[in-house]
């Protein structure tokens, strides 16, 4: 009689430690479930869901610039290697067209650009001045594109470019569309987060 007590008590010592350990894994598994992962500190999630997330940019979303609404009509998705950025083409209907660039590198960098067509300036320099603005070369090479809605260009194709920076935010950018393609030139102003409120129209990506 005293050996199935003892055996008795074993076991329920034996069970109680199961239970627990089963228990005390659960709540281990819980908390590691729970505890939020690393974030990037310099990132501003309330300035997406206040002005929308330039990022998730498409056709048929309104953009909002320094007191003018400009809708976009159409998005170039280049990729060049592992690296992406969108260009997407913005419209006023009254005669304002407009490139706005998108890049994450890994900091969010958004250009306004405006077609430049009185210059004969060439890519190619270390250096070039326009308008009494000195520019350096900044980076140069060929992405390829996929064009959605309308951008005046092919479905895909490739695209050569060639970047300069200048003081304050201000950009040159050549860009040359296919191999037979005739070199475009654009100037840029890089802007800030909050110069700039996106309406997106849609959820859907």
């Amino acid at each position: 009689m005293t050996l199935v007590i003892v055996l008795l008590i074993a076991a329920a010592a034996v069970l109680g430690w199961v239970l627990w350990r089963n228990n005390r894994r659960k709540q281990e598994a819980e908390r590691t479930a729970a505890a939020p992962g690393p974030v990037d500190p310099f990132a501003d999630a309330d300035t997406d869901v206040l002005r929308g997330d330039p990022r998730r940019l498409k056709a048929a979303d309104l953009v909002e610039l320094y007191g003018k609404t400009l809708a976009v009509r159409g998005t170039l998705r280049l990729s060049e290697g592992d690296y992406r950025w969108a260009e997407h083409f913005l419209d006023t209907g009254t005669g304002v067209k407009r490139w706005l660039s998108v890049e994450a590198d890994p900091d969010l960098e958004v250009v306004m650009w405006e077609e430049l067509t009185d210059t004969d300036l060439k890519p190619g320099p270390r250096e070039l001045s326009h308008e009494g603005v000195s520019y350096r070369s900044d980076e140069k090479g060929t992405a390829r594109y996929v064009s959605e809605a309308t951008t005046g260009l092919a479905p895909t194709g490739s695209v050569h470019y060639h970047d300069y920076a200048g003081p304050d935010g201000q950009k040159l950018s050549f860009e040359r569309f296919g191999d037979e393609g005739k070199w475009e030139l654009a100037k840029g102003l890089t802007l800030d987060r909050n110069q700039i409120t996106i309406y997106h129209q849609s959820e859907d990506a």
